[in-house]
């Protein structure tokens, strides 16, 4: 009885089902049952072919490091301030839609790199090259970022080198692979980074060299050494120097950094970095 009992119940239970079932069967005959099968379809085959040919994000290689110690631009082993751009780019090739691969190459490699294509940008000003003009090679971005370079001599000395024409004939400190401009009118001094220009003044190995205004004042101030920047050799905004083999992804680039600079998130990032920042005016003395 008790077997009985429980089979009955069974059926009782399933009976509901299997009529919601047919009910079910009935109503997808309809018209309207079958309209909705058919929008239902559709929406699932779309689904399935946006995955499986949606075209994937492009891909461009870049390098961002200049030198290793290119303070605040990048801070190598900085932890959560990894330096300004180092944050900066990322953001804006995800919001332009671009997949971004870093590769890091010391400056002189870097050049040779973009030539090579085996890297498609990397980050310079116009006002370092020969009259603004970057190879034919690349397009440049439109500008996002101010930067100066300066003579920097130490304290004391910095009227001697208060115009740029007192640089032609003597020997300048500057960094390995980098590019200045004017480089016929002076004999390079190439070390391997700002840190090293910084030390070689003070060790009275060069009386001058370029670099830009925060990596000298940082390294000074870190070193405790007393400098001055003297005159202005180059002065502009940071660009993308992409190749021209990607110059399509060009108009998403220009309005991802719009939109930064427009929105002022780049400002935002940069203000971060105040630390990094001495406040001293152009031509006075810097005494960390």
């Amino acid at each position: 009885m008790t077997i009985t009992r429980a089979m009955t119940t069974t059926r009782l239970k399933a009976a509901p089902t299997l009529l919601a079932i047919d009910l079910n069967r009935q109503y997808l005959m309809t018209p309207h049952g079958i309209q909705k099968l058919i929008v239902l379809a559709f929406s699932v085959l779309s689904a399935v072919s946006f995955s499986l040919f949606a075209e994937p994000k492009p891909i461009l290689k870049y390098n961002l490091n200049g030198s290793s110690t290119w303070v605040p631009y990048y801070i190598k082993n900085g932890g959560d301030k990894p330096g300004i751009l180092r944050e900066f780019i990322p953001r804006m090739l995800d919001k332009a839609g671009i997949e971004g691969q870093v590769l890091e190459f010391p400056p002189r490699r870097t050049n040779q790199a973009l030539q090579r294509r085996q890297l498609d940008f990397d980050i310079v000003s116009p006002s370092w090259f020969e009259n603004d003009q970057i190879s034919d090679d690349f397009v440049a971005s439109i500008p996002f970022l101010p930067i100066k370079e300066y003579v920097v001599t130490l304290a004391g000395k910095s009227s001697a080198w208060a115009q740029t024409h007192q640089l032609h004939g003597k020997r300048i400190g500057t960094v390995m692979g980098y590019i200045y401009p004017n480089t016929h009118t002076f004999t390079r001094v190439d070390f391997g980074s700002e840190r090293e220009l910084v030390r070689a003044l003070d060790k009275k190995r060069v009386d001058a060299a370029i670099i830009g205004d925060l990596p000298a004042l940082y390294w000074a101030k870190q070193f405790d050494i007393s400098i001055a920047l003297a005159s202005i050799h180059s002065d502009g905004e940071l660009v993308i120097r992409l190749h021209k083999s990607q110059q399509a992804l060009l108009p998403q680039i220009n309005q991802s950094l719009q939109y930064f600079i427009e929105s002022g998130e780049i400002d935002a990032i940069v203000a971060q970095y105040a630390d990094y920042h001495p406040a001293q005016s152009p031509h006075e003395t810097i005494k960390p």
